[in-house]
């Protein structure tokens, strides 16, 4: 039997080896491969100390690349074209990495093996809940930037980028998504060294050089965002009575319901789209003179004038309500709960 091929595992080693050089990492294996039903995607996790700019863990991912042989027909990328990086204040006196990191990034892993959806440098996530279970902490979403000491490299089997996850507060996730995840960053980037995750932080936003920044960043550039998940969207399509019609009615959850508004604003008012991906519909919003709407079996177009995107992003508010949109044919725009729920699907948070 011949040897395992392991370029794509020894490229890795060696960018990291670059800034680490002889340091032996931690390194946390899987024992059974995710293939083969083992629980954990990734092949394996690295952790190295460092020291500069402040103490801190640095964990590396193996396994969302091709680390053996090159099996996807896509020459360019090697495998999802990433790896993650993950950098954490070192406690003092810790002499091991925490356990919920190295689980939370392989919980990176289910997520992107089981929906295919990948990881770009400014993409965000919500975690719905502290990035550590049970943590008292404010950091409830991640981000994602280039790592800045980890150069991305050129393999046998493709490129692959090395991105980092930042963890972040709610109200930093809003300023990402009103305006874009590398403007924040970069504005709070003196508060966040080597953007190294510290869960006692409190929110960037509360520098006022720094909201103040966001909030100029917002004003002049509107937002980057241009997909948003949304998990409670729905469409019901107005039935015709006698002499009328009844209005179609747009359904959004509580949660999500002033992001939304503020992005509608943040988009329309300077002549880009929003499109929201629910479970069953996709809903287009766009700018227009005359506010109406279109629908086809997957999809609902809603075109707002200037006024009627201001007036409706100031009702879009986090709590059960029902108002109407003056668009032609007639529409309601209705908030319901959202109901969150820990992993056994208990509910721990009602909003709305």
């Amino acid at each position: 039997m011949g040897e395992e091929v392991t370029t794509g595992w020894d490229a890795i080693d060696e960018a990291v080896e670059r800034i680490y050089g002889e340091q032996e990492p931690k390194h946390y294996g899987t024992l059974i491969s995710y293939a083969l039903g083992g629980s954990d995607p990734l092949d394996g996790i690295s952790v190295y100390t460092s020291e500069s700019p402040l103490p801190h863990w640095h964990f590396v991912t193996y396994g969302f690349s091709e680390l053996y042989e090159k099996e996807s027909d896509y020459a360019e990328e090697s495998g999802y074209g990433f790896e993650l990086t993950f950098r954490l204040v070192k406690e003092k006196g810790e002499e091991e990495p925490p356990a919920w990191a190295l689980s939370l990034l392989q919980n990176m892993g289910r997520y992107v093996f089981n929906s295919g959806n990948v990881f770009r440098a400014g993409d965000y996530l919500d975690a719905n809940g502290p990035i550590c279970l049970g943590a008292d902490t404010r950091l409830t979403a991640l981000a994602f930037i280039a790592d800045p000491e980890v150069d991305a490299i050129d393999t046998p089997n493709g490129q692959v980028q090395f991105l980092q996850m930042v963890g972040i507060t709610n109200d930093e996730l809003e300023a990402m998504q009103i305006w874009n995840t590398i403007g924040v960053l970069s504005a709070g980037s003196s508060h966040l060294p080597s953007y190294i995750t510290d869960l006692n932080r409190g929110s960037l936003l509360s520098d006022e050089a720094v909201s103040a920044t966001v909030h100029n960043g917002i004003e002049q550039d509107g937002s980057n965002t241009g997909f948003l998940f949304v998990d409670q969207l729905d469409w019901t399509v107005g039935k015709k009575r006698w002499l009328r019609k009844s209005p179609s009615i747009l359904t959004i959850g509580a949660k999500q319901a002033e992001i939304i508004g503020k992005l509608i604003r943040g988009r329309l008012l300077k002549d880009r789209q929003l499109t929201l991906v629910g479970p069953d519909v996709r809903v287009v919003f766009e700018g227009g003179e005359q506010s109406a709407y279109s629908e086809k079996p997957d999809e609902v177009r809603i075109r707002l004038d200037d006024h009627t995107v201001a007036e409706m992003s100031k009702k879009l508010l986090p709590k059960q309500s029902e108002f109407e949109v003056p668009v032609k044919d007639g529409m309601t725009l209705r908030i319901v709960q959202t109901k969150i729920t820990d992993q056994e699907g208990n509910v721990v948070k009602t909003i709305g």
